[in-house]
């Protein structure tokens, strides 16, 4: 049973969680970018400063559930087992 966690963690989790951070980066990065190109313009400084804190709200939350995940897997003692170890 183990090793199904496992690998659902390693294969599915994991992988969701790197793509939504960066999805949050490219977020940030872009609201830099407006924040800079569009100076004189106030409301595109708002919403490039919303993106900008969409994003960083965004990674903290990535980074958080990484680390809520790798907790509870090392709680419960669910190693990180390759596939061919999952039990048939």
């Amino acid at each position: 049973m183990n090793a199904i966690i496992s690998a659902i963690n390693e294969n599915i989790i994991n992988p969701l969680i790197v793509l939504m951070f960066a999805v949050a980066l490219i977020v940030f990065l872009w609201g830099v970018l407006q924040y800079v190109a569009k100076a004189e313009d106030s409301s595109a400084i708002e919403t490039a400063r919303m993106h900008i804190l969409y994003g960083i709200l965004g990674m903290f939350i990535m980074v958080s559930a990484f680390g809520i995940i790798r907790i509870v897997t090392g709680t419960f003692g669910i190693d990180e087992a390759p596939l061919d170890q999952i039990e048939k």
